[in-house]
């Protein structure tokens, strides 16, 4: 705490509720100031903390870690209906043909408006995805904690110098915003879309400074033949757009250039169990945006093995450029319907550590956890109805919550 700084004055928060290591504690409160302070029994805390402001008490109540949206494109916010969606090379051709009149509708206040409609739906940190860094002040305003990926394009040999250098100029203006809750991070766009020399350059800054590393992998059938065949329509879209008639990268080689660093990797749909293999054995993570899979035609994670394997990973909802809202738990919901095979209750609660735990330890956050020592990031539910068996708890949350009722980031409340 800076030198004069008022210490806060600790709060004692209680719900029917309380999630804690995977389970429900009943009858149980949390005392914080900007960091919880203890989990206990409610009338234990009263009468150990009497100085305490006691909050007023919210019925039928859940209390949560605050939700992590891990991977979010904000600058194309200003989508709705211009894109192509259906198909992915379709979709990646309207992208490339409307780029200029989308990020100059994206002005501030729609960016604001993103991270608040986040924000309802209890994100208290997110992963922002940076092509431009045009949004960096409106992240910088907002009260959610933000690890900025500035993203890293460049497939031309001829270009990657220039690239490069505006990439560069964007990580370090990331982390000069150090003191507004922003953590500068590195996202390498795509194998198809770096050239390996770039790659190797950015992955030696990312081991030398400790850097955060995302990465688009295997996310659409056409993106998988083009780098194992060099063929299919991603063939024509790069011999028309970029004179370019091979891929740079094949798919083990993309891999390899991430060894040694836990590496978030975001979609592969198109990965098989060799590929997820390699993921898990290597410590990497995987973000699952589902409507951002079904909306570009790209297929289904294939999350069974992803369990099977033990692999980490969370729930996103990638941005308004492949989808209709901002919403963590309209992207859960998704995810429950999309993933049939799995038990219903098994995968709602596997979901709810995607958005918390699971996301704190990918962005290396320390929150994520109602445990002593962590932020008092935390959110509120109201249910319509007492929950008679707490085991239900993770399912009729994702199922019923369209806005969360309480939401405290570093024990401040903002909504």
């Amino acid at each position: 705490m800076a030198r004069g700084a008022k210490k806060k004055k600790m709060k004692i928060i209680k719900a029917d509720y309380i999630y804690y290591k995977g389970g429900y504690l009943e009858e149980h409160a949390v005392l914080f100031d900007e960091k919880i302070i203890a989990v206990a029994p409610y009338e234990e805390l009263c009468s150990s903390h009497p100085e305490a402001e006691l909050l007023p008490y919210v019925p039928n109540s859940v209390l949560y870690p605050g939700f992590i949206n891990t991977h979010v494109h904000l600058e194309f916010s200003a989508n709705r209906t211009t894109l192509k969606y259906g198909s992915f090379v379709e979709w990646l051709y309207s992208v490339i043909g409307r780029r200029d009149e989308l990020l100059g509708e994206c002005d501030q206040k729609i960016l604001d408006e993103a991270c608040a409609q986040m924000l309802r739906s209890g994100v208290t940190a997110f992963g922002a995805i940076s092509s431009l860094g045009l949004e960096l002040e409106a992240v910088a305003r907002a009260p959610q904690r933000v690890v900025f990926f500035n993203e890293l394009l460049g497939s031309n040999p001829a270009s990657v110098d220039v690239l490069y250098a505006d990439f560069l100029s964007r990580l370090e203006a990331s982390s000069l915003r150090s003191d507004a809750h922003i953590t500068p991070a590195i996202a390498i766009h795509s194998p198809y879309s770096v050239h390996p020399i770039v790659i190797k350059k950015a992955m030696a800054l990312a081991r030398e400074r400790g850097l955060i590393v995302s990465a688009h992998f295997l996310e659409s059938p056409q993106e998988r033949e083009w780098l194992e065949h060099g063929s299919g329509e991603f063939r024509e879209f790069f011999k028309k757009l970029f004179n370019q008639e091979r891929p740079n990268n094949s798919i083990g080689g993309f891999l390899d250039a991430f060894d040694g660093h836990s590496t978030h990797f975001t979609h592969c749909v198109q990965a098989g169990r060799s590929e997820l293999e390699a993921i898990a054995g290597r410590g990497h993570s995987i973000a699952h945006c589902p409507r951002s899979n079904r909306y570009l035609g790209c297929g289904r994670l294939d999350l069974e093995t992803i369990h099977e394997l033990d692999i980490p990973y969370t729930v996103a909802t990638d941005g308004l450029s492949s989808n209709n809202t901002l919403s963590i738990f309209d992207e859960l919901r998704a995810a429950l319907m999309l993933h049939e095979g799995i038990d219903l209750n098994t995968l709602a609660r596997k979901l709810i550590d995607a958005v918390t735990v699971n996301a704190a330890d990918v962005l290396r956050l320390d929150c994520g956890r109602l445990e002593a020592g962590y932020h008092a990031d935390m959110v509120l539910i109201a249910m319509d109805e007492k929950i008679d068996d707490y085991d239900d708890l993770p399912l009729w949350t994702i199922l019923h919550t369209r806005e969360v009722t309480q939401l405290y980031i570093k024990g401040e409340r903002h909504v």
